[in-house]
C-alpha cells in the first residue's frame, strides 16, 4: 500500500467509527489517528496472569486464529470463546475483523483473558471511537491479579506446616 491509500484508509475508518458508534469527535479533543500498519492491521499486546498475547486485527470475515489454529480448536470450552468475543459483541463488530494472535505462558483461562485484552487494545487502535465503549466495560484494564509467591517457612504462599505438639 502506498502512503496516500493508507492515509485515506485511516480517515475512512475514523469516519465510519464515528457514524456507527454515534460518537462524534468534539472540537476540543479530537480522536487520535488510527494506528494501522502497511498491511492494514493494528497490533496490540494483551496480558493476564502469566499469559502474554500478541494480537493483530484486520478487516475480514470474523476468523480468529490462535497460534496458527482455529479458536474452536485452541479454546475448546465455549466459555473461553465467549470471553474472546466479548470486545466484538460490546462494540457491535461481530464478524467484521479477522484476528491473528500468538499467546504463550499461563493456562488456558489466563491465555483467553490475555487475548481478550489484546483484541480490545487493538480495536481501540484501529477505531479510536470505540475506546469509550470498551473502557466502560473494563476490557482495556489489565487484570493485575497474579499468583502470590511462596514464602519460606510455609508450605505454600500462606499455608503453614502442620503444627505438632509432640
Amino acid at each position: 500500500m502506498d502512503k496516500v491509500s493508507l492515509e485515506t484508509l485511516k480517515s475512512a475508518v475514523s469516519e465510519k467509527a464515528a457514524v456507527i458508534t454515534g460518537v462524534t469527535p468534539s472540537k476540543d479533543a479530537p480522536l487520535p489517528e488510527p494506528k494501522i500498519d502497511a498491511q492494514g492491521r493494528s497490533y496490540a499486546t494483551g496480558k493476564r496472569k502469566d499469559a502474554v498475547a500478541r494480537v493483530w486485527i484486520k478487516p475480514g470475515k470474523g476468523k480468529i486464529k490462535v497460534n496458527n489454529r482455529e479458536d474452536t480448536v485452541y479454546f475448546a470450552r465455549p466459555v473461553l470463546r465467549m470471553l474472546i468475543n466479548q470486545p466484538f459483541v460490546t462494540a457491535n463488530r461481530q464478524e467484521q475483523y479477522d484476528v491473528i494472535c500468538t499467546v504463550s505462558g499461563g493456562g488456558l483461562s489466563g491465555q483467553a483473558g490475555a487475548v481478550r485484552h489484546g483484541i480490545s487494545k487493538a480495536l481501540t487502535l484501529y477505531e479510536p471511537a470505540l475506546r469509550t465503549i470498551l473502557k466502560k466495560e473494563g476490557f482495556l484494564t489489565r487484570d493485575a491479579r497474579v499468583v502470590e509467591r511462596k514464602k519460606y517457612g510455609h508450605k505454600k504462599a500462606r499455608r503453614s506446616f502442620q503444627f505438632s505438639k509432640r
